[in-house]
């Protein structure tokens, strides 16, 4: 399978049907993870195979938010398993890329080395400079959906989810994880909740 048909047609796809409320889970989000995941590959020397899989699942894992919000990436595994056969996926590789997008589903539980790449790239903005305007976009998203009603509510529901996440992969939480307590942190103070 050529990685670059998939992705043109995922590309497309999520162009032509995301809502316009979907202000963090748009394209955008996917080829950061995309992106995130090809620099995990090449630092980690990720067997060719694996970085197939791996680049696909980065591809589709969210692409059930099309359909659904809530329980989105069922809705993902339900459209790669009507799709990838016919690109030439086995049965084999699917059961490994239904392992991927399941891990990213909060909390998250990766088994593998290639599930615990996809929940770090998925969530490695927590551990970056562009957080602030990356998490502005989620904030936007979860008033749009009903999520959270207000700042504050958005800020309680960002502590509890930073208490409890935590990156799995030696880079991230070497490279990822001090800002993300950073970040945290720079909420607690803001509320004076610390």
């Amino acid at each position: 399978m050529n990685i670059r048909k998939l992705k043109k047609h995922v590309t497309g796809k999520l162009r032509a049907e995301l809502s316009p409320k979907l202000s963090y889970h748009g394209l955008h989000h996917t080829l950061d993870v995309q992106r995130v995941c090809d620099q995990y590959i090449r630092r980690l020397k990720i067997a060719q195979r694996d970085a197939w899989l791996l680049r696909t699942a980065s591809l589709i894992h969210d692409i059930g938010i099309i359909w659904t919000y809530s329980g989105h990436e069922e809705a993902s595994l339900q459209y790669a398993e009507s799709l990838l056969p016919a690109m030439g996926y086995s049965k084999e590789d699917l059961r490994a890329i239904r392992g991927m997008i399941l891990a990213t589903q909060i909390p998250q539980q990766p088994a593998t080395l290639l599930e615990e790449i996809l929940c770090d790239a998925d969530l490695d903005y927590l551990g970056r400079a562009d957080v602030l305007p990356i998490s502005q976009s989620l904030y936007r998203e979860f008033l749009a959906y009903g999520v959270v009603h207000d700042e504050e509510s958005w800020d309680r529901l960002q502590v509890n989810f930073l208490n409890l996440h935590h990156y799995h992969t030696d880079f991230a939480l070497k490279h990822r994880a001090p800002r993300k307590e950073a970040y945290l942190r720079s909420i607690l103070k803001k509320w004076n909740w610390a």
